[in-house]
């Protein structure tokens, strides 16, 4: 077996067996081509030759290379896709041994999720009011984003049928491991009123879809469209820094962990597979009642 044809082989399960989205499939994808790439450039054409020694290679060399090294975080994402790849190569027995399984990811910095105030929140949810088809449709969109701390391609794949009975929606998350999250009354309102008022607008431009959120020509809504007119709502809020989809993700736990919610509980709202990923939300949180106290105790400093 040729590196190249252990690469497609693993693509193969990721994508049938495993079941992982387009999109994280295309991600493994991207990474080993760079890692076969330079499997090839040491003269290495079958999975069997690689050595462990030849992964710590690789990862040294992503730190070094001189056409855009790649950060900490980056490397650490890479040598994931390289380690899942040479564990199927070992449980399918195309290799003796896993050469990746001890090497280890250069040490990552605590990053803490990028929230914004609940009153820049919202803001930015005010920046799409008005009756338009599009109007309304973004404005449903934001705030079923804000109302259930949902992925983009989440939000974009969902159906008129995972929102059920406007009261709670069924996402589908890595793995398509699905969940069933509670809607607000201001996300039921504005869903609502897209069903009623927008999306039927928009359907009539394209061809019979079951998509919730639709773009202009009446076809599903995909993740590029969904971010920029999320950018172009952060602009006409005045809203200063980088606003993304995922803004409003992290901004959703923060905003509950402020309020008092369960770790845990909100481990369940975001699909997060362990509680570690979610207490990085208690962080956030922990600065800011650190910030408070700075400030108004007389003897805090």
């Amino acid at each position: 077996m040729t590196v190249a044809a252990a690469v497609e082989a693993f693509l193969r399960h990721v994508a049938i067996e495993r079941g992982l989205s387009a999109n994280t499939v295309a991600a493994y994808r991207r990474d080993l081509v760079v890692y076969a790439g330079w499997l090839d450039t040491e003269g290495i054409t079958a999975p069997g030759q690689v050595t462990a020694l030849h992964v710590s290679a690789f990862v040294r060399y992503l730190a070094t290379r001189e056409e855009s090294p790649l950060t900490a975080a980056s490397i650490a994402r890479m040598l994931s896709t390289v380690r899942g790849l040479h564990r199927f190569l070992l449980e399918e027995s195309f290799v003796d041994a896993d050469v990746a399984h001890d090497v280890k990811p250069p040490k990552l910095a605590t990053r803490l999720p990028k929230a914004i105030s609940i009153e820049q929140v919202t803001r930015l949810l005010a920046a799409t009011d008005g009756e338009d088809v599009q109007q309304l449709r973004d404005k449903a969109l934001l705030e079923l984003l804000y109302a259930t701390g949902a992925r983009i391609s989440e939000a974009v794949d969902l159906n008129v049928d995972d929102v059920l009975d406007l009261d709670v929606v069924r996402l589908t998350g890595k793995g398509n491991k699905q969940r069933l999250v509670p809607v607000g009354s201001f996300a039921r309102a504005a869903v609502e009123a897209y069903l009623v008022r927008g999306r039927p607008v928009l359907s009539a431009r394209g061809t019979a879809t079951p998509a919730l959120f639709l773009g202009l020509r009446g076809k599903r809504l995909g993740r590029q469209n969904a971010w920029l007119l999320i950018r172009a709502a952060a602009e006409r809020a005045g809203l200063e820094g980088h606003v993304s989809p995922h803004t409003l993700r992290h901004s959703f736990a923060t905003h509950l962990l402020a309020g008092g919610a369960d770790v845990r509980v909100v481990q369940e709202l975001l699909g997060h597979s362990s509680v570690a990923t979610t207490q990085l939300y208690t962080l956030v949180t922990a600065d800011t009642l650190r910030d408070m106290y700075t400030t108004a105790h007389p003897r805090a400093r």
